[in-house]
């Protein structure tokens, strides 16, 4: 069976997530503690909870304008509220009565959320059959993101190099953060059709 819950790194202060943008843009972050230069407060941003997902996602920081990866930790409250929001890309009758009601309410959130294949570091999809979400944010939630719920900021665009290196050399792969399920309510869950 598909498993679908939301692996993330965190602690008592925070839950950290993943973003991939240009060097410009990440330097400008690290600099500021939060978004600024190069970073559109009115377009929906994705964020990922799946180191191995985002390295997979971003060609383990080689694509096009995405080759400096961010690890953004956010305040639990933040990251909660943004999932709170949230409304799945594709229909899901056990939490909509109707396509149409489904719809209406994924036009009217400004938070959206996928499943997709999980991956591990060597970005072979999970041999579990694992789902991770991916998160896009936009409108107001997307300034109190940047404004309210960024608690702090570290490049992992060399841990991501390192981790292709190693792959590619067949060597032993770089420590990373521990990935652990990150327990919610059970309306929560329901709405982001997580699986027990």
């Amino acid at each position: 069976m598909t498993e679908r819950q939301i692996y993330a790194a965190y602690d008592d202060g925070g839950v950290y997530v993943y973003q991939a943008f240009t060097p410009e843009t990440v330097r400008a972050a690290l600099e500021k503690g939060t978004f600024g230069r190069g970073f559109g407060l009115d377009r929906m941003t994705w964020i990922k909870p799946s180191f191995g997902w985002m390295l997979y996602r971003s060609g383990y920081a080689t694509k096009s304008r995405q080759e400096a990866i961010l690890k953004i930790r956010l305040s639990h409250d933040g990251f909660l509220a943004i999932l709170r929001e949230s409304v799945e890309t594709s229909f899901n009758p056990r939490v909509f009565a109707s396509e149409d009601a489904w719809r209406l309410a994924l036009k009217q959130s400004p938070v959206r959320h996928q499943w997709d294949p999980e991956r591990l570091l060597n970005g072979y999809k999970h041999p579990a059959d694992r789902r991770a979400i991916q998160i896009g944010i936009e409108d107001w939630i997307v300034h109190k993101y940047v404004n309210e719920w960024i608690i702090g900021l570290g490049d992992v665009t060399e841990l991501a190099h390192a981790i292709k290196q190693a792959v590619d050399s067949g060597k032993a792969l770089p420590p990373v953060p521990d990935e652990r399920v990150y327990a919610v309510d059970d309306e929560l869950s329901r709405r982001l059709g997580i699986t027990r």
